[in-house]
Parts: C-alpha cells; sequence; structure tokens
C-alpha cells in the first residue's frame, strides 16, 4: 500500500535524494508511528504523514507526525535534547548508526505560564522545573547542576522577586498565533537559535497573559530543581512557591525578549 508522506525539500536537502526516494517508495517508511508532535498514533497508510527531521550537533533524527500537527520540516535542537528524544520516540534510530545511549530516565520540562507581581505590576512570566535531576552532560551524577547550568548560561540567581531580573540577550521566548512555541536559545555556531525548550504542542497563554508580554516585549523566566515548585493550580499559590524556592537559593531568572505575537 502506498505511503501518503510528506518530504519537504528542506528535509530532502539534510538527508539527500536517495534517501528521501527511499522513504517514498515505501522502502524506510513505518506504516504506524507515534506522532512526534501530539505522541498519539499515525498510520502513514491511512493518513498524510510529515517526515520531521531533528538535528543536533552531532547527530540527526528522523521521526514522524501526522500532517495535521506539524509540516514536514527540519528543527535544531541541542544534542541533549536529541539524545532525549532518540529514547522518547519508539524505534527510531540516530543517524549514521550510532546506537542510542544507555542513559538514566530522560529529564522532561515542565513549564508553567502565569502573571507575576514586581515593583506594582504585572510581568508574564514562564516557570520551569524539570520531573528530575539534571546532571552536567558527560557525567552519570547523583546531584542536580540544573541550576549551575542556567547560571553559566547567564540566568542570574534570585534570592527575592523584588526586581525585575536582567535581560539574557540571545533567548526569547517564541509566540506564534498567540500560542507558546519554543524558549530559544543562542546556537553554538553563530548560527539561528535552536530550541532550549519546546513544546509538543502550542501551549495556550490566556489574553492578559499575552497582552502583559506585548506591553513589556519580554517575558520573564524562572526556573527551579525538581520539587522546588510543583503543579500549581492557581498564580497567587504559584507565586508563593517562587518566593520559597528565591529564599532557600533554590531559584535563578533572567528576562527574555519576545518573538512573535
Amino acid at each position: 500500500m502506498p505511503r501518503m508522506l510528506d518530504v519537504s525539500d528542506e528535509v530532502r536537502a539534510e538527508i539527500g535524494d536517495e534517501e528521501a526516494d527511499r522513504l517514498l517508495a515505501d522502502e524506510n517508511t513505518p506504516g504506524s508511528y507515534d506522532c512526534t508532535s501530539c505522541r498519539t498514533p499515525g498510520d502513514s497508510g491511512q493518513e498524510r504523514t510529515s517526515t520531521v527531521l531533528f538535528v543536533g550537533d552531532e547527530t540527526a533524527v528522523l521521526a514522524f507526525a501526522h500532517a495535521s500537527c506539524l509540516p514536514s520540516q527540519v528543527v535544531q535542537v541541542t544534542e541533549e535534547q536529541l539524545q532525549g528524544a532518540v529514547r522518547s520516540i519508539g524505534g527510531v534510530a540516530p543517524g549514521a548508526g550510532e546506537p542510542p545511549k544507555a542513559v538514566p530516565e530522560q529529564a522532561v520540562l515542565g513549564v508553567t505560564s502565569g502573571l507575576v507581581l514586581i515593583e506594582g505590576e504585572l510581568h508574564p512570566a514562564l516557570v520551569v522545573e524539570p520531573t528530575t535531576p539534571i546532571v552536567r552532560p558527560g557525567t552519570a551524577g547523583p546531584g542536580d547542576d540544573f541550576l549551575p547550568l542556567l547560571i553559566e548560561q547567564g540566568f542570574t540567581p534570585v534570592t527575592e522577586l523584588t526586581s525585575v531580573p536582567p535581560v539574557l540577550h540571545g533567548w526569547s521566548v517564541l509566540l506564534a498565533m498567540g500560542q507558546l512555541h519554543a524558549v530559544l536559545q543562542p546556537s553554538a555556531n553563530g548560527g539561528q537559535p535552536v530550541a532550549w525548550w519546546q513544546a509538543h504542542q502550542p501551549l495556550q497563554v490566556t489574553d492578559s497573559w499575552r497582552a502583559a508580554a506585548n506591553k513589556h516585549q519580554q517575558v520573564l523566566m524562572f526556573a527551579a530543581p525538581v520539587g522546588s515548585i510543583g503543579r500549581q493550580p492557581r498564580e497567587d499559590l504559584l507565586r508563593e512557591s517562587l518566593d520559597k524556592a528565591a529564599a532557600v537559593g533554590k531559584l535563578v531568572a533572567a528576562a527574555l525578549p519576545l518573538a512573535g505575537t
């Protein structure tokens, strides 16, 4: 049965005509797959399917998505994110014949949006907390290097939420069509920014959050180690958790310029 597969020009340019033609000829295309965007099953024999190529510093991973979720495209990610994608995309192996590395459980970054009152004004904020301790690439732990790694990137330790943190140039928050898509960081080779965090599906934000983001043209990002904040259902509880994390030295922050609208 022919596959209903989309291979964009940019994906073809990365994988080469020979590999692209093999995919379209049904030689290397899975019939069923888990969509890399919405994580639900898909079938390239029954519905239009996009090829999505994740490209890291050393590795590339080809994944599949419902065409209704994502167009066929190339997505630049960090090598650490890519190794996580290898583990989360069932049955997809890295390029160049490299087997997936045996690693501890891959941390997922939980992201919560909310408005934070600082100096009498409401600011749009993103609060990032991983699901497991983050160790420095190349080490096996134990320990949690999440905050030191961010401080090395330019984030500022926060002991109390009394002033707006400094702007971290080169980083940005991507809003498109009123939805939150990604937190972008500078590329290691000086090219286009790459996704530090990317939503599997664009996240809805409130009208008041979007209005505040458009007003300030920046978003405050707060980050804390696993177990510091939790998933708070209300903004007052989120603020309370932020204050507690700051008081015990478990919070870093930066103001990230707004990309998109």
